[in-house]
């Protein structure tokens, strides 16, 4: 099931990627699925004493009530659905890590994006790991390390993929998913964490 798993060997990370975790059928239906029935909410964030809509969809879920906050955003979690329980125990087995919490991105079209940022708000605690499923829209992930200017990295994330943030990463890269021009479908994004 993991056989083409890439490790991406960037200084002070530990960041690994398999393109083929779920396969192309199940991808389709859960896709389909979250597209569905997840209740997407679109809040709004400040950017410089400005406030803004955030430029996609977001939903939480979780399975110990525990809040989750960015960007002076508080998001309340939803219990676990059936298909992100199975998603989630198929990373579980990846990591041996056990996940509470879930944060669904929608991303409508090139114009929805994430900026520079990481996740290391303090309740995911110290060298937070971070699994990432991406359904529908295949969308270049870029990285940029805080202290090393010229470490950059960039790795288009395919429908079915899995993306494992380990160990110092959080702490030392920045992470986007940027907006593009080009004509594209919707990516539904899962990022499983962990909440202390």
């Amino acid at each position: 099931m993991f056989e083409d798993e890439i490790n991406l060997r960037l200084p002070n990370s530990d960041i690994r990627y398999f393109s083929n975790f779920i396969s192309a059928k199940k991808a389709d239906f859960y896709f389909e699925k979250f597209r569905k029935n997840i209740p997407w909410q679109q809040d709004d964030i400040k950017v410089f004493g400005k406030t803004y809509p955030q430029p996609r969809l977001t939903a939480l879920f979780g399975n110990n009530g525990k809040p989750y906050s960015y960007s002076n955003i508080t998001m309340q979690p939803h219990e676990f659905t059936p298909e992100l329980l199975e998603i989630k125990k198929h990373i579980e087995a990846k990591t041996n890590v056990v996940f509470t919490t879930c944060l669904l991105n929608c991303y409508r079209d090139g114009n929805d994006s994430n900026g520079w940022h990481a996740d290391n708000e303090k309740e995911l605690g110290q060298r937070p790991v971070i699994g990432s499923v991406t359904l529908g829209q295949e969308r270049f992930f870029h990285l940029k390390h805080r202290k090393i200017k010229e470490q950059k990295h960039k790795l288009l994330l395919e429908h079915g993929s899995l993306l494992l943030m380990e160990g110092e990463t959080q702490h030392q890269w920045l992470h986007q998913i940027a907006k593009t021009k080009k004509q594209i479908g919707e990516r539904i994004n899962l990022t499983f964490r962990v909440i202390k």
